[in-house]
């Protein structure tokens, strides 16, 4: 009976062994599939740590890839603004030689040096005139001058400041309402040349005033008498459809003005009224035999000493700064900026008197966005300066009429 008790026992030990092998060959495969993932897991928290240990956070590097990306998209900006910056959508450069052609035989050469010299490398013109006579001193740029009828921009100004008054709309002192806030004069208007206020009276004064005025002025018409190759510019005889009146007398929007016309203005305006036919010598004979001639008397006596002001202070304290350079000296002028289709336009037209001796300036610019009212201003004053500092006003010959030479019986007496 022992004997079959021990050999149960035996085969239940050795039953339990084999069960204890099998779980014990099944183990290492589970063990394996652990260890995997422990291995990966490992790793997973090595190269972490690693990013730690180089300054690095697990998110940053999807940081550093969207500044990655944002730098290329700034330097591909950067490379597109670069490339705007050269690109220019007008075909007419900024510097040129604005000389070339030019017949200079019945010039005041001292006056034509202080022009070329103040124009510079600048691709543009430069009329200098006598508004007590109409004669033309010199004309730099000869082509541009004479043919270059572009928007006038805000010289358009002056002819809406000078029919505001006359029509009674304002005065030096009135004050337009611009907004709820904003009111303004003449002169800081004529000054800071506000598009706002001189919309105002444009719209005002009604397409026909304008029209009366702008035509009374010179606009639309020759300046000069008999110069070969002047462009009567352009003056609409209707109002454009899509242009309001405020525009054209804030903007100058569908007027086209000639240096040559800019220059009648202001030597109308500089001499109180009387408008002369502006005249080019082109010999010295002709210079010596130079009669004077009255285009019309303008009743503008009343508005010009209130415009005065305003175009000082242009120069003062307004758009015109830099034409400014002696106290004892003051200039009056209007700048005008703006843009047409073709050129980017920087207008200045001016007058000085000097010891009893007035003298306009007109200058125009054209090229890029490197030309503006401002920078003609600059051109204006050093072409004054140059003159002052050569002594022109107090040496100059030019000879002043008689009333008889005025009418054209005489010649002139000094």
């Amino acid at each position: 009976m022992k004997r079959i008790l021990l050999a149960i026992l035996c085969l239940v030990w050795v039953a339990a062994h084999a069960g204890y092998a099998a779980q014990a060959r099944k183990g290492p495969a589970r063990s394996k599939t652990v260890k995997k993932t422990a291995v990966v897991s490992e790793k997973k928290t090595v190269k972490k740590h690693a990013a730690v240990r180089r300054g690095r956070s697990a998110a940053r590097p999807a940081v550093a890839s969207a500044k990655t990306k944002a730098k290329k998209r700034t330097v591909r900006s950067t490379r597109y603004r670069k490339a705007r910056r050269v690109y220019s959508p007008w075909d007419t450069p900024n510097f040129a030689d604005s000389t070339y052609g030019d017949v200079i035989d019945g010039e005041d050469l001292t006056v034509r040096r202080a022009a070329v010299a103040a124009l510079g490398p600048y691709n543009g013109s430069v009329v200098v005139a006598n508004p007590a006579t109409g004669r033309i001193l010199t004309m730099v740029n000869q082509k541009l001058a004479l043919t270059g009828a572009y928007q006038p921009c805000s010289t358009i100004k002056l002819v809406a400041g000078i029919a505001g008054l006359n029509e009674g709309i304002i005065d030096r002192e009135t004050r337009l309402r611009l907004s709820r806030r904003e009111s303004m004069n003449l002169t800081w208007a004529l000054a800071k040349s506000n598009n706002s206020y001189f919309a105002n009276i444009g719209e005002k004064l009604g397409f026909e005033k304008v029209y009366h005025y702008a035509r009374l002025l010179g606009l639309g018409e020759k300046a000069g008498l008999d110069i070969e190759g002047e462009s009567a510019g352009l003056f609409p005889d209707e109002k454009p459809k899509s242009v309001s009146v405020g525009l054209m007398t804030s903007f100058g929007e569908a007027i086209g003005l000639t240096p040559l016309q800019l220059t009648s203005l202001m030597g109308t305006i500089a001499n109180g009224g009387t408008m002369y036919w502006l005249q080019y010598p082109k010999s010295q004979e002709e210079v010596a035999g130079f009669v004077p001639k009255v285009k019309r008397d303008l009743d503008i006596q009343a508005a010009v000493p209130e415009m005065r002001p305003g175009m000082m202070g242009a120069v003062d304290f307004g758009t015109a700064r830099r034409a400014g350079y002696s106290a004892e000296e003051p200039i009056m002028g209007k700048t005008g900026t703006c843009t047409d289709a073709r050129t980017h336009l920087g207008w200045f037209g001016s007058f000085n008197e000097v010891n009893g001796t007035k003298l306009v300036v007109t200058v125009l610019l054209t090229g890029g966005s490197a030309v503006n009212g401002p920078v003609a201003s600059g051109v204006a004053g050093q072409v004054y300066k140059n003159l002052s500092d050569q002594q022109w006003f107090a040496k100059s010959q030019e000879l002043t009429p008689s009333a008889e030479a005025l009418t054209g019986t005489s010649g002139y007496v000094r």
